[in-house]
């Protein structure tokens, strides 16, 4: 025996009941609310809780993200760097052997302080040695660096232009470094020429005159 059971719902009615627990609510006292007001929300908070900490949780991973990806970029180039480093390794090696020969080779041309009245006989030998005449041979003050010394000497010779040209090219050779500065030629008595110029040669600093400078060019506030 089969029956039909007919099921009539009054649509209208269960909406303007749902409606109505929404009305005259009590903000003060949510308490007191109907059930149906209560979970609706509490449910807007949670989602809106939820939404609020996926974007801040979003926004903190994007910064890392960036964070990491700067980091990445950094790390490449120092990797292409010391990578062209590496694979130059053997030639920049063999250059700074290379430098430091050259360097050495430049130090044995500055003479020692006990050295420096020999230099000044040999720049001497060399003008006399042009049959030139010296009328003036005047060291001047010493100039002392960092980590050498500079010597001028006043120099006015007399003589022929080719003796006083291979003058100049004997100061040029001699195994110690001497430059000629200021060069002023004028004519002289009998058909000879004169020579002005500022000798300069450099020497070494010894051990207390390098303690002594760098004293003297030391920070104030590095002085205890």
């Amino acid at each position: 025996m089969a029956s039909n059971i007919s099921m009539n719902v009054d649509f209208p009615a269960l909406q303007e009941k749902l409606v109505g627990q929404f009305r005259n609510l009590d903000p003060k006292d949510p308490s007191s609310w109907p059930a149906l007001p209560r979970y609706a929300t509490f449910a807007a908070i949670a989602i809106a809780l939820v939404v609020a900490l996926w974007f801040l949780w979003l926004s903190a991973s994007q910064e890392e993200l960036v964070a990491e990806q700067a980091k990445e970029v950094k790390l490449r180039d120092e990797f292409t760097v010391k990578l062209g480093k590496a694979v130059n390794l053997g030639a920049l090696k063999k250059q700074r052997e290379q430098v430091q020969q050259y360097v050495t080779q430049l130090e044995k041309q500055l003479p020692s302080k006990a050295e420096m009245d020999a230099l000044l006989s040999d720049i001497n030998q060399a003008g006399l040695g042009r049959s030139l005449q010296f009328d003036l041979f005047r060291p001047g003050q010493v100039a002392v660096m960092d980590y050498y010394a500079e010597l001028p000497i006043a120099v006015r010779v007399t003589g022929r232009y080719h003796d006083i040209g291979a003058f100049a090219s004997d100061i040029a050779n001699l195994s110690r470094i001497v430059t000629l500065n200021n060069l002023a030629i004028v004519p002289a008595k009998d058909g000879t020429l004169a020579m002005d110029t500022t000798a300069k040669t450099f020497r070494y600093l010894d051990k207390d005159e390098v303690e002594a400078q760098s004293k003297v060019t030391a920070p104030k506030g590095a002085k205890k």
